[in-house]
């Protein structure tokens, strides 16, 4: 019928929902790795130590026992137990198993914080520069990113930037520590300004603390632990980065009532819960002793500081950071252009990098350097950037 409109079309909340942008570089690099190219990758997002055996041993063990069958959608219990006793004594988040969802990652815990709290023209604060996927979750939940710059907020005071940025839609804060892609790490301080703004406005907190276990200077510090803020926070966690299970897809969550029921039916409705051998294995990975940690950060440090120390020696003026596993230079001397800086240095340098803006506005003049990687490739990736800089 003529001027008639085809109902064959995806939902129009979804038009305003791209795709990141780090895929496509992912993309590019492995159509170069496939031509015999050389390509220096700096722009992963993955430990560079494999998931430790005693819990690959422990997903094996739980198939030889039939640990096969549904699990309960939140979680076995075990796991829930355990994850609310390492809430309570590491990030001081008061919390027992009826608290904790396990999720399949820690982005998927994110996502369903974002839709449980979220109405269509609701505004969300968010930190800038971002980790991609968080302004596309938001704009998915048919609400709107309000971009917060983290370095100026950081100068000219959080309480100020905040009140400025506010609207009377705004219904919630999203707050990343360690910060994805620049390694910030707000202080207990900061986070105590943080939690007053949410307090004084009625705001709901989705805290991505991803990184938890990768703070090289400073403490990490949660925010729901600060008082009247465990009632208001959404507190998001992974597996990924801590333990090396990057592939396994388990995460978790940990909040009050009025959130629980409605986090607890989008798991149900969204995945029916993580898979149950998976399960199993992270409550072995709990059981791994906090030296482990130490141990790990002392060699991520050691990469962070090779890398960071020859970018400004290259002329990439580099701030030191102190938490995650990226660095973020300036890069105006390749290109004013993030993306085309990116892109030169991919295929003229073969250094594989993210570009800046893809991490929000505040992120335009930077490129992501992740530095999860061996010793050996960020000296042979600083050499190639040397040999081309030099030209």
């Amino acid at each position: 019928m003529a001027g008639h409109k085809s109902r064959l079309r995806v939902a129009k909340r979804l038009d305003e929902v791209g795709f990141s942008e780090i895929v496509q570089v992912r993309n590019r690099v492995m159509e170069l790795r496939a031509a015999g190219k050389v390509v220096h990758g700096f722009h992963g997002g993955e430990p560079f130590f494999a998931t430790p055996e005693p819990v690959k041993s422990a997903m094996t063990r739980a198939l030889t026992e039939n640990q096969t069958r549904y699990a309960p959608s939140s979680g076995i219990e075990p796991l829930r137990a355990a994850l609310a006793q390492k809430l309570t004594n590491k990030n001081h988040i008061p919390a027992g198993p009826k608290d904790v969802l396990v999720t399949a990652g820690g982005a998927h815990a994110i996502y369903v914080a974002f839709q449980a709290v979220l109405d269509p023209g609701d505004d969300v604060l968010l930190f800038s520069p971002f980790w991609t996927p968080i302004r596309e979750m938001i704009n998915g939940a048919q609400a709107r990113p309000l971009l917060v710059p983290t370095s100026s907020a950081r100068r000219h005071g959080l309480t100020a930037t905040l009140e400025k940025m506010t609207t009377s839609h705004t219904r919630a804060i999203y707050y990343n520590t360690p910060q994805n892609p620049a390694g910030t790490v707000f202080t207990k301080s900061e986070a105590e300004e943080v939690a007053a703004f949410a307090r004084k406005h009625d705001l709901i907190v989705i805290s991505d603390e991803a990184y938890e276990d990768l703070v090289y200077d400073g403490e990490h510090f949660s925010i729901a632990s600060l008082p009247g803020m465990a009632e208001r926070t959404i507190s998001t966690f992974t597996f990924s980065k801590s333990y090396g299970m990057t592939g396994w897809r388990v995460g978790y969550l940990t909040a009050q009532e009025p959130f629980m029921t409605g986090l607890s039916k989008l798991v149900l409705y969204s995945v029916n819960g993580v898979s149950t051998p998976t399960q199993w294995a992270a409550l072995e990975a709990l059981s791994l002793p906090e030296e482990a940690f130490a141990e790990r950060r002392l060699e991520y440090r050691e990469r962070r500081d090779l890398l960071v120390s020859g970018l400004n020696e290259l002329g990439l003026e580099c701030e030191i950071p102190r938490g995650a596993f990226y660095a973020f230079p300036r890069v105006q001397a390749i290109h004013k252009e993030s993306r085309k800086a990116a892109e030169i240095l991919l295929e003229k340098a073969h250094v594989a990098t993210i570009p800046g803006s893809v991490f929000g506005a505040q992120g335009e003049g930077h490129l992501r350097f992740g530095y999860a990687t061996s010793l050996e490739a960020i000296h042979d990736g600083l050499e190639a950037l040397r040999i081309f800089l030099k030209r």
